[in-house]
């Protein structure tokens, strides 16, 4: 039975679904959205087909993200996306007739509550054993830090929903903050701002692109334009825009003011000893937020401790997921997993 059982490690992200199995390491990255029927729970699309239909469908088809700041807001909708998962990742037909064991992230500061409702969808979905870690305890092993001496870490995941904030040591959470704004919030900036700004209307997937192309929070870090197009607001066609790093500059820094409360918050609370080690390494991000330009240098200049972006940052929760569930033995499993 446990040649065929697998491990699955699933990132379950506001805006992307990262699923890792065994030692095959990423299998799926797909958009965390899904196409349904107006007013019911009837499943037309999941993932990337769904994001495609964005704007572009019936209305009686719309599509959702049943993972609103990093919590569950569809119960059933997420319970059938991470069991269209689970059934995408695991391709032996062998291992398909033995429930896996999932670990499933969560964010930091995540309610029993909404703990329970995460534990279960995933065993509704199909899981086996389930089993729970907090996303900057994955993310910190993910980047390849040692958690497990005594000496402080300190970890800024920047996902899609949430911005999770913590303090690592001896393998546990001193102190965290989970600050719900993020990579869609940025995204959102970037809309209200065209809508203000140009009387121009955008969508989801346009103000994504924008953000990643000239998107940036540092003066210089970043110095680009791209046109796009959208809705005139006065006019009601379709028209183009040039945007620029500069002109979004400011508005992405007013978005990420409170992400650095956050920050400063989080070492004010730490112990003098660990912020002394925090001081001497420095702050990792990891997420896929932490990538926009110049977000490494405005948390350096708002905190003065240096701060260094992990390799793949987007991956670094779903990797050290897997890593800490490889890692774990029956006995471990047994101990760990959620029973009720």
């Amino acid at each position: 039975m446990s040649l065929f059982k697998q491990n699955i490690a699933i990132d379950l992200g506001t805006a992307t679904v990262l699923v890792s199995v065994g030692e095959k390491g990423v299998v799926i990255k797909e958009p965390s959205i899904v196409a349904v029927k107006e007013g019911t729970s009837e499943v037309i699309a999941i993932g990337e087909e769904a994001r495609l239909m964005m704007g572009r469908t019936p209305f009686d088809i719309t599509t959702v993200r049943p993972v609103q700041n990093g919590v569950i807001s569809s119960y059933t909708i997420t319970r059938k996306m991470i069991a269209y998962y689970l059934n995408k990742a695991v391709t032996n037909p062998i291992a398909r007739k033995f429930k896996p064991d999932v670990l499933v992230c969560i964010p930091s500061n995540t309610t029993n509550v909404e703990k329970r409702a995460v534990y279960q969808a995933a065993i509704s979905a199909g899981a086996g054993r389930v089993f729970l870690v907090e996303e900057p305890l994955a993310a910190a092993v993910g980047a390849g830090l040692d958690i497990s001496r005594p000496t402080g870490n300190m970890i800024i995941d920047v996902g899609g929903g949430t911005t999770d904030i913590a303090v690592i040591s001896y393998e546990g959470i001193v102190n965290s903050k989970s600050v719900r704004i993020a990579g869609d919030t940025f995204d959102d900036t970037i809309k209200s701002y065209l809508k203000k700004k140009h009387n121009l209307m955008i969508g989801d997937s346009t103000a994504e692109e924008i953000k990643i192309e000239v998107g940036c929070l540092y003066h210089g870090a970043k110095k680009s334009s791209i046109e796009i197009r959208g809705s005139d607001l006065i006019t009601g066609l379709p028209s183009e825009r040039v945007v620029t790093s500069e002109e979004i500059l400011e508005p992405l820094i007013d978005t990420a003011v409170p992400i650095l409360d956050g920050i400063h918050a989080v070492l004010e609370e730490t112990p003098p000893e660990l912020a002394a080690d925090i001081y001497c390494k420095g702050i990792i991000m990891t997420g896929g937020g932490a990538q926009i330009s110049g977000f490494d240098e405005l948390i350096r200049k708002s905190t003065g401790v240096d701060v260094m972006l992990a390799e793949n940052p987007q991956y670094c929760v779903v990797q050290g997921s897997i890593q800490i569930l490889n890692d774990m033995d029956n006995d471990k499993k047994r101990k760990y997993a959620i029973t009720r």
